[in-house]
């Protein structure tokens, strides 16, 4: 099952403005996957065809006489149902917003459409974007297109399904604790969590709090770093924005694998970790540490980084979610009704000693830096699981504390502010893909990505660091 929607999204791009293929036929090929294993998954929930076909046929105009061509000039594209978007149902989850539509685009929206792409529809999200298990009251569970019984990852889960079976080119994500990264990694796709402000967002409602990003994915490092192209902006309403210029992501610039020096770090020091995962990450070290000028196993210093996330995490749940807790509390679920409550339970002291311990964790990770170029460990710390299960609640045995623990791969990253993207590795013991997390220095955005793009080559040449591809003749069965 190899169609035009198959073909990578820099390679569609490419073709459109070649006049090799229309827009119209990419949108057809991509709906035609869509119905053949939507079904099977529930990744795109709200759509908007009619909306989308008129669109491909004006983009198809444009080509034909010449008119100046954005980026994504008539590639199709899926939101995640976290952001806004003009005439199309937008519910974040919840049952409160379950008809919601609202009358305009947000900001990231509005810079993809007017980069060219097609909206098509919605990409299904944990409620709210709480938790990394794509599950809500409004359109249930979206299942891993390599097991439909198991989760995909959360909360960009849809967007990285859509991706993973190629019934879109690209989609828009976002990141808190990993939510860019996670569903990547469980689903054999690329997910690119930004440094803070470089995607700018009018809609955090703690502005001067970097945890949470919006961000790129796509099914392979190029093709991320073509919808960051467009998602970059200096916009003055978001106060960690900082002037940025669009063409500085317009095309990968090549790397020396050689002169890098690596450290790699299974579990970043203090946080649990399968065993199994554990053994993959070892194995695929051994496959490709002989690349780098050097290569050595460090891990930096995360102290406290499981009780900074958890505050940090926990006011920005209450600035967003107090007045729905206060009003609607029987219409919420129990991630964030347990994330608003452990909130409320905290003092200013509370709030105080978290900040203070993600200060001290960047500050450490500069001079971690100082000798390191780039950090390599686990995208995520256990294989998927059923997806009737709403959390993990141990790993070989050891009780988590909360509800988000198992995510610490990707949240204890989040508290440095550091770029990091999530590339595939083969598959892990359990049939799914596994993952590799890249993290570079503070502000390296444009780094990170090149030295992914590197490492994604070299891995693509070997069947057991390839990228997993799903079967998508069973899915559609």
């Amino acid at each position: 099952m190899t169609e035009l929607c198959d073909t990578g999204a820099v390679e569609l791009r490419r073709m459109i403005g070649a006049k090799e293929i229309s827009p119209v036929e990419l949108l057809d090929s991509c709906l035609t996957r869509i119905a053949q294993v939507n079904p099977a998954l529930n990744a795109i929930t709200a759509m908007c065809v009619e909306r989308a076909k008129s669109e491909a046929k004006t983009a198809e105009r444009a080509v034909l006489i010449g008119d100046p061509l954005g980026p994504l000039h008539g590639l199709p594209i899926g939101i995640k149902d976290l952001n806004e978007t003009a005439g199309l149902r937008t519910t974040w989850g919840s049952p409160l917003f379950a008809e919601h539509v609202p009358e305009k685009d947000e900001r990231m929206v509005a810079a993809v459409r007017q980069a060219g792409a097609i909206v098509v529809g919605k990409t299904n999200v944990p409620e709210w974007g709480a938790g990394a298990n794509t599950k809500n009251p409004v359109y249930g569970a979206t299942g891993n297109p390599f097991d439909p019984k198991r989760i995909c990852g959360g909360s960009s889960g849809g967007s990285a399904v859509a991706l993973a079976t190629s019934m879109l080119p690209i989609c828009t994500g976002s990141d808190t604790g990993g939510s860019l990264r996670i569903p990547a990694a469980f689903c054999g796709i690329v997910g690119f969590r930004p440094s803070p402000g470089l995607v700018a967002s009018e809609r955090r409602p703690l502005g001067w709090t970097p945890i949470s990003v919006q961000g790129p994915m796509g099914r392979s490092v190029e093709d991320t770093l073509l919808v960051l192209q467009a998602q970059v902006s200096s916009d003055s309403r978001d106060p960690l924005a900082a002037r940025v210029d669009p063409a500085e992501f317009a095309t990968i610039s090549p790397v020396d694998l050689a002169g890098l020096r690596v450290a790699v770090s299974a579990d970043l020091g203090f946080m649990p970790l399968d065993k199994r995962i554990r053994a993959t990450f070892e194995e695929r070290v051994g496959l490709f540490q002989s690349l780098f000028k050097s290569c050595e196993r460090r891990d930096p210093d995360m102290i406290g980084a499981d009780d900074a996330f958890a505050i940090i995490r926990a006011c920005s749940f209450v600035a967003a979610h107090r007045e729905r807790y206060e009003k609607h509390r029987d219409m919420l679920g129990p991630n964030i009704v347990a994330n608003v409550e452990q909130g409320l339970k905290m003092s200013l002291a509370d709030v105080a000693r978290g900040h203070a311990a993600q200060t001290r964790i960047y500050r450490a990770f500069q001079n971690f830096f100082k000798d390191v170029d780039i950090l390599i460990s686990p995208t995520v710390s256990v294989p998927p699981f059923p997806l009737d299960q709403l959390y993990l609640k141990e790993i070989d045995g050891q009780e988590l504390p909360t509800y988000f623990t198992w995510l610490a791969p990707t949240y204890a990253l989040t508290l440095t502010g550091h770029p990091c993207i999530s590339i595939p590795c083969g598959f892990e013991p359990t049939g799914t893909p596994f993952a590799l997390q890249i993290c570079g220095p503070a502000r390296s955005d444009k780094f990170v990505l090149d030295v992914a793009h590197a490492l994604e080559r070299h891995l693509a040449r070997d069947k057991r660091t390839a990228r997993p591809m799903p079967d998508l003749e069973k899915l559609a069965r």
